[in-house]
């Protein structure tokens, strides 16, 4: 048999095997927190040992000498401007904002609660009792009386926390290194609500010397790994005391007039 002939023997019973419209599609998803990138950039793990921050590090460090420079991060601002600008007008108006909020990064709104990270297991919900009864570990030993509403107020604390209410992270800075809770919007300086590429670029400027601590010119993973912000493979962050003083880094105010 020639050879070409042979080889189309060989293809038609698979070109003609019919594909059922019915095959399922299986699609897991992970309700695990993403790593914000300083310019609002989503990165996203897909199993346990993803290190988000390193794969926005890695990206964002173009010449791959392990050290990011502010023109990286400018070139990276750039890149990720005009995957946000749809219409490619120059500017992300408020449709491309309110895009970029609720299809691009939903994390980061501000009543949406706190993601664990990679691999951490999420605390089961607790079932309340038919009979609105307390639980035994609501009952006062000494006195034999029930303290529901002492119940009731440290589950609102831990719901206002997962928030980001009462002085904890709000938004993207729960899963970023700067404390703010929208970084797209943030780089609106004017109030116009739109963002033109050089505002993009000037707050790459600026996010780039809040995380430059030691004004050195250049940082490296293992010193944004050491950010306080910095998510942590074994899901541990430090704990945020509302009665400290604030020392949290975040955007910087507009100058001018």
């Amino acid at each position: 048999m020639p050879a070409p002939l042979f080889l189309f023997a060989l293809l038609a019973p698979a070109a003609q095997a019919p594909v059922s419209p019915s095959t399922p599609i299986t699609v897991t998803g992970h309700p695990w927190a993403p790593f914000i990138s300083p310019m609002g950039e989503p990165f996203r793990a897909h199993t346990p040992a993803d290190d988000t921050l390193a794969d926005w590090f890695y990206q964002a460090d173009r010449n791959h000498d392990g050290v990011l420079t502010v023109d990286e991060l400018v070139a990276d601002a750039e890149r990720f401007f005009a995957k946000l600008d749809t219409d490619h007008d120059g500017e992300i108006g408020p449709e491309e904002i309110a895009s970029y909020e609720y299809e691009v990064a939903p994390e980061i709104q501000v009543m949406s609660r706190t993601r664990p990270v990679a691999g951490q297991s999420v605390p089961a919900a607790k079932k309340a009792r038919p009979d609105d009864s307390p639980d035994t570990d609501d009952l006062d030993d000494s006195t034999n009386l029930g303290r529901p509403r002492e119940r009731q107020r440290d589950r609102a604390a831990e719901v206002d926390a997962s928030l980001g209410i009462g002085g904890a992270l709000q938004g993207a800075a729960r899963y970023s290194l700067l404390n703010i809770p929208e970084p797209v919007a943030a780089a609106d300086t004017d109030f116009n609500r739109s963002i033109t590429v050089e505002e993009f670029r000037q707050a790459a400027l600026a996010r780039f010397q809040l995380l430059d601590r030691t004004h050195q010119g250049r940082l490296t993973l293992a010193q944004l790994e050491a950010m306080p912000h910095a998510p942590k493979l074994d899901g541990k962050r430090p704990k945020h005391d509302d009665k400290a003083a604030d020392e949290r880094i975040g955007n910087p105010l507009p100058t001018g007039p």
